[in-house]
């Protein structure tokens, strides 16, 4: 008898040593959840901090952006009614002619080297006066020899020649240049005409 009731507190004290290792466990296990679902919500506090953080930069940066847009384009028509004649006969067919120096470029043409050599006279708008424009084109003149060089040298010799593809280049000049020189502005560039146009 006293064999079974060793035996019976043995099996009371196993049980309780399971108990006490499942509560344990389970604490354990709990602590663990906790610990990661406090990972997660920090995470996600992160996250939606930076969402907001971005949103907002976007919100402010935009219009600080339209603002700063908003300022070259009135400087460059304020600069434009300063090169404007004062003269009130100058009618259309008074306009003036700017002539640019030659540009060379390399034409893209795999294999073998090609290169045009470009002569351009920019036929200007009566509206601007010649001697404050002329002033104007040569301080520019970088720019427009630069937006050029890379132009004519995305050119395929396929691209050059003949009279529909000329007429096309000089419209995307005369199209890009009056961009560079007049943004958001009446265009004052009313003809690009080629000086020279060589293909070597």
């Amino acid at each position: 008898m006293a064999d079974e009731k060793e035996k019976q507190e043995e099996q009371k004290a196993q049980m309780a040593d399971e108990k006490t290792d499942k509560k344990t466990d389970e604490s354990q296990t709990s602590k663990k959840n906790t610990g990661l679902l406090k990972w997660i919500t920090l995470a996600a506090v992160i996250v939606l901090c930076a969402c907001a953080g971005f949103g907002v930069g976007r919100l402010f940066g935009s219009s600080r952006k339209t603002a700063a847009n908003e300022s070259p384009q009135k400087e460059a028509s304020a600069q434009i009614e300063d090169l404007k004649t004062n003269d009130s006969a100058a009618g259309p067919q008074k306009s003036w002619y700017y002539v640019m120096e030659p540009v060379v470029a390399n034409l893209d043409v795999p294999g073998v080297t090609r290169f045009v050599r470009v002569s351009l006279i920019l036929q200007i708008s009566s509206e601007l006066d010649e001697k404050k424009g002329t002033d104007f084109l040569n301080t520019k003149k970088p720019v427009l020899t630069n937006w050029l060089n890379i132009y004519l040298a995305s050119l395929s010799l396929e691209d050059i020649r003949g009279d529909k593809n000329l007429r096309r280049i000089q419209s995307q000049i005369i199209d890009a240049f009056n961009e560079k020189l007049f943004p958001g502005s009446k265009p004052q560039i009313s003809e690009v005409l080629f000086k020279e146009f060589a293909i070597q």
